[in-house]
């Protein structure tokens, strides 16, 4: 089983380098790796790539003559997909040498999965071990948590659990690229367009592989898009509009327990309470402060 692994990059070129050496640094080697650049004006990823390309015959680079934003790329990334799998690699985290070797054992255990996650360790921007209350909240949350090895998980409790809190590190999951290809990205959502995808998927009936096996570093910055929408009150009021929207559709569908669990969204709630001290420090709190309210006891 070949994997696809498409890297949507802009952004910082040295943690850019890094992720893809721990790409091609990989035990399992049937494997393909796309950097699809959206224009970010450095020469240097450029080259990187090239003297790469020319060692590597599963390595190949291409940039975009116009920025499609994070959404877009994401979107035409997914239709250059060929092989059975893919993974949709952040441009700044690591894989450690034998994850792709547990998305394949994964995916062969449980061929019709759709979806698999591994166990994610934590970093922040200068490569170190770090944990933030999102994390921690994360790890609570997770069945990620339970050692006893490999399971399969899906339908409303599946759903349930995510609704209470995104427990997945979205760039360390492994997708069926059937499945990915079939239900595709949201258009017009930023920050949760992750979640997003996991919603539609295991509505439509797709199951998820656990393996709680580390094999994953995933790159936490203080400074994200989504850290910067959430100050201002933007990330929150497009998460308000998606819990909504989904609480409505569990309802329609008889998935009560998950419906409600939309509608508390009570981790996305606690997040938000958090951050009214950091948006005070930022200057932000006149602008992001009662939208953060909003967010919290709305």
């Amino acid at each position: 089983m070949s994997i696809d692994v498409m890297l949507p990059y802009y952004g910082d070129v040295d943690h850019f380098k890094k992720a893809v050496d721990s790409v091609v640094a990989q035990s399992f080697s049937d494997f393909r790796l796309i950097v699809v650049d959206d224009g970010f004006p450095d020469p240097e990823p450029a080259r990187y790539m090239g003297e790469l390309a020319a060692r590597d015959s599963r390595v190949t680079y291409e940039k975009n003559e116009v920025n499609l934003g994070a959404n877009g790329n994401y979107r035409k990334c997914l239709g250059m997909v060929e092989a059975p799998t893919v993974v949709v690699m952040g441009a700044d985290d690591i894989m450690l040498p034998g994850y792709l070797q547990a998305v394949h054992d994964g995916f062969a255990a449980q061929p019709d999965a759709a979806v698999f996650e591994c166990g994610v360790a934590v970093i922040d921007e200068n490569g170190v071990p770090a944990k933030s209350l999102a994390d921690a909240v994360k790890a609570w949350n997770s069945p990620l948590s339970d050692p006893n090895g490999r399971k399969v998980l899906g339908g409303e409790d599946l759903m349930v659990s995510l609704m209470h809190g995104n427990w997945t590190y979205f760039p360390s999951l492994a997708w069926n690229a059937e499945w990915i290809g079939k239900i595709g990205f949201r258009e017009g959502l930023d920050v949760v367009q992750d979640l997003a995808l996991l919603v539609d998927t295991i509505s439509a009936g797709g199951k998820m592989v656990i393996d709680p096996t580390l094999a994953f570093l995933y790159r936490r910055h203080s400074a994200s898009d989504s850290s910067v929408r959430a100050l201002d009150g933007r990330r929150f009021a497009e998460e308000s509009r998606f819990f909504a929207g989904e609480a409505k559709s569990f309802a329609d569908r008889g998935w009560k327990k998950a419906a409600r669990a939309a509608r508390l969204h009570w981790t996305s709630r606690l997040n938000a309470a958090t951050l009214l001290p950091t948006a005070l420090k930022a200057g932000k709190l006149c602008e992001g402060g009662p939208k953060l309210v909003r967010h919290i006891f709305g």
